[in-house]
């Protein structure tokens, strides 16, 4: 008997924090590079790959780019919003010819069971496409994080999926073919305080179930101290983001 996979995120807090990553992105004011980087991705593959779904499933795009350029191929879209849409239940319908998700599927507890439950719901031939931020992200900010913590480092980021692992689950999953590949962004801050806004304006900041103690006035400090010992000649500071994208074929 398989044993129930390990409850590393807080649904309640995921949900939360995507409903906020929504807000701030539909009041105009956040930042979405992250996000406009995936739905052009997805965007373009779906254009190389001439792909013409008649049913497709839109989850997480909340600039509602994907959904737009899918109905005017002609397709008869659902869409499903982080927070709200569980990814480890089957889904209802069973017929997509193309399943797209976008930003969340790297912080599920069962992503092995939500892979599976997503080609299950494709039709004969049908076409799963997921983007999000992987392993390679937020060097930066684990280096901060690490300093501020000092000698007793609590979980702060999330344990993040590579090229390899994507690939295999993939293939665990049962889907007949599967490309796996990723792309690095590189963004430059002033601030730490901006960085974490980033962070929340696209839903990345934590959502662990076992949540982290708050920073100490001292703590705070410290990873401001480890911010400003990462500035570069022009006083900016790199942090990177690793963008996977997942494709398979049921």
């Amino acid at each position: 008997m398989d044993k129930a996979p390990p409850t590393i995120f807080s649904r309640q807090r995921s949900a939360a924090k995507w409903r906020r990553a929504f807000s701030r992105y539909k009041s105009g004011a956040a930042a979405s590079f992250l996000l406009d980087d995936l739905t052009d991705d997805v965007i373009e593959r779906i254009g190389f790959m001439q792909l013409q779904p008649k049913k497709a499933l839109v989850v997480g795009d909340w600039s509602s780019a994907v959904p737009t350029f899918l109905g005017g191929l002609g397709s008869k879209i659902a869409v499903g919003q982080l927070g709200d849409f569980n990814e480890e239940l089957p889904a209802p319908v069973s017929d997509y010819d193309l399943i797209a998700h976008l930003m969340g599927l790297g912080m599920v507890n069962d992503l092995p069971g939500a892979l599976i439950h997503a080609r299950n719901a494709l039709a004969k031939d049908g076409i799963f496409i997921a983007a999000f931020p992987g392993a390679g992200s937020l060097s930066a900010l684990r280096t901060i994080t690490l300093a501020a913590d000092g000698d007793r480092p609590s979980p702060r980021i999330h344990p993040m999926i590579d090229t390899s692992a994507a690939s295999a689950l993939l293939q665990r999953a049962g889907f007949k073919r599967q490309v796996v590949d990723s792309h690095t962004l590189s963004v430059r801050y002033r601030s730490l305080e901006q960085l974490v806004s980033d962070l929340r304006d696209h839903g990345l900041t934590c959502s662990l179930q076992r949540g982290s103690p708050p920073f100490t006035k001292q703590a705070f400090q410290r990873a401001k101290d480890a911010f400003e010992s990462l500035r570069d000649d022009e006083g900016k500071v790199t942090e990177t983001f690793e963008m996977l994208n997942l494709t398979a074929w049921k």
